[in-house]
């Protein structure tokens, strides 16, 4: 077989931090739904052993809370000492695999509600977050500083879990982007107004973080290069805080965007699809609302590959550690594309939903993972375990129907 990439790094070691992946490629944070009780089940651990056997470098368990009134889902991960077993069992799997295995850690801040919370919300300002909807309490002094060291507590509890890397959530409109957006941040004290106060609470989690790996395992932080609308953190901004992360001694950036609560889309791009959606909601009320206003909330952003490059590059070039390009990654030449200019890892998230082996597929000379980009996936997430509605099994025909209809109006 000709190598149509001669020169491609994709399949040669390159480390974050103090550890060594096999290849260029890490499965994204992408939530998958599979934590019933907010703890690993046997679902959550053969699906990442499965992305481990498939030749990723890393994969990445998605969106563990570091605490109680962090959590969005009943089916999210919670940082406690009782699940460390479990993830142990976990990363055992990953590594036997070959792979490195990390785990994403954040909080929800005001995506959330009182019965899953275990109170009101909390956010950087006080308010009404429409989207979830529910009331948002803004933070005290004292919260700020307990809600850093449950940072580091968390860290300290994913070395105990045998994780190689940590990724902090400082993107998409969660709690640590919700102080630094000042779309969400509306405070006059110390933690609102100027950007270096917005980046306070920001710097406070990674003082606890580094201070907790203390070199022996890797921090990776996602970041949001911009919000996604007007109001929200544009590029200039965006760059000056992964300055700052890079100061404060993240080993990696994964660079990203979008705000969960304002712009969905801009995050993962595509159609919502609206029926497959509400299929799966059980209140009446909530599938009927979001069936009526959902295309209104949740407006579809046209899909195109490696969709965030263009402002990646700009970080690229304003920065000097190793960076995590993700966005619209589904073809061997889209991820050739990214590695020419210059990232040093490529994170896939859909691609490998929809083929957990898509790595070993290239190094046979598979080009595409096969990704309609129709986001069933995440659609069925906000109810369901994540899964690619290839491999569902169980679609009713007024499902297909929608996704067939957004695969053909995609294709125009």
């Amino acid at each position: 077989m000709t190598d149509r990439y001669p020169d491609s790094v994709l399949f040669t070691p390159a480390h974050i931090g103090p550890v060594e992946l096999r290849n260029r490629t890490i499965r994204s944070a992408a939530f998958e739904g599979m934590c019933p009780g907010n703890r690993p089940s046997q679902m959550l651990a053969e699906y990442h052993r499965s992305v481990a056997a498939g030749g990723v470098g890393m994969t990445t368990l998605a969106y563990a809370s570091v605490t109680r009134n962090g959590l969005s889902f009943d089916t999210q991960l919670w940082m406690r000492p009782e699940i460390i077993p479990a993830l142990r069992d976990i990363t055992d799997a990953i590594h036997a695999e070959g792979a490195k295995a990390s785990i994403q850690l954040g909080h929800c801040g005001n995506m959330s509600h009182r019965k899953t919370a275990g109170q009101i919300p909390i956010s950087a300002s006080s308010g009404f977050n429409m989207y979830s909807p529910t009331i948002v309490r803004g933070m005290t002094d004292d919260e700020l500083i307990r809600m850093s060291r449950s940072f580091g507590d968390a860290v300290r509890m994913a070395m105990d879990a045998g994780m190689d890397c940590v990724e902090i959530h400082a993107g998409h409109g969660y709690l640590i982007s919700q102080f630094l957006s000042p779309y969400t941040n509306r405070r006059r004290d110390r933690w609102g107004g100027s950007l270096d106060n917005r980046m306070r609470l920001m710097r406070l989690c990674m003082e606890e973080v580094t201070k907790a790996a203390d070199g022996k395992i890797g921090v990776v932080v996602k970041t949001n290069m911009r919000d996604g609308f007007r109001g929200g953190i544009e590029i200039p901004e965006g760059i000056l805080i992964a300055r700052e992360l890079e100061r404060l001694g993240a080993d990696a950036l994964v660079l990203s965007g979008g705000f969960v609560s304002k712009a969905p889309m801009y995050v993962m791009r595509g159609p919502m699809p609206i029926r497959s959606m509400t299929h799966y909601m059980k209140p009446w009320w909530l599938r009927w609302g979001v069936r009526l206003c959902g295309n209104m909330m949740i407006p579809t952003v046209p899909y195109q590959e490696t969709y965030f490059l263009d402002d990646a590059i700009r970080f690229r070039q304003a920065l000097k550690l190793p960076l995590i390009y993700v966005g619209g990654c589904s073809t061997r030449q889209g991820i050739e594309k990214v590695l020419g200019h210059g990232f040093e890892f490529v994170q896939m998230g859909r691609a490998l939903l929809r083929r957990p082996d898509f790595v070993n597929r290239m190094k046979d000379g598979e080009e595409i993972a096969g990704c309609d980009h129709v986001n069933y996936c995440i659609a069925r997430m906000y109810s369901r375990e994540m899964a690619c509605h290839h491999c569902a099994g169980d679609l009713p025909d007024s499902l297909i129907r929608e996704l067939d209809r957004l695969k053909a109006k995609a294709a125009r």
